[in-house]
């Protein structure tokens, strides 16, 4: 059930991206992810057994890249407006 619920719940956060409030949408999902991300390092810095550690790793690069991406999409989506 959940897994159905994942791309509508994409449709919205990219409609939000391209709507008129994208740069609010923008905030409030960055922040999540930002929030995310410093909790993980901060169970980082406490320390992980050897054989979580590398999940966190993927973890800690999937966040930077998420946050890359809603940044991207909202660029892109305004130069498509421009032109």
């Amino acid at each position: 059930m959940e897994a159905m619920k994942s791309p509508v719940m994409l449709m919205e956060i990219e409609r939000e991206l391209a709507g008129s409030g994208k740069e609010a949408a923008l905030v409030r999902y960055d922040g999540v992810l930002l929030r995310l991300e410093e909790r993980l390092e901060e169970a980082m810095r406490k320390g992980f057994p050897p054989d979580e550690f590398a999940n966190a790793e993927v973890l800690k690069e999937a966040i930077t890249l998420a946050r890359k991406i809603l940044r991207l999409t909202v660029r892109v989506d305004g130069e498509a407006r421009k032109a």
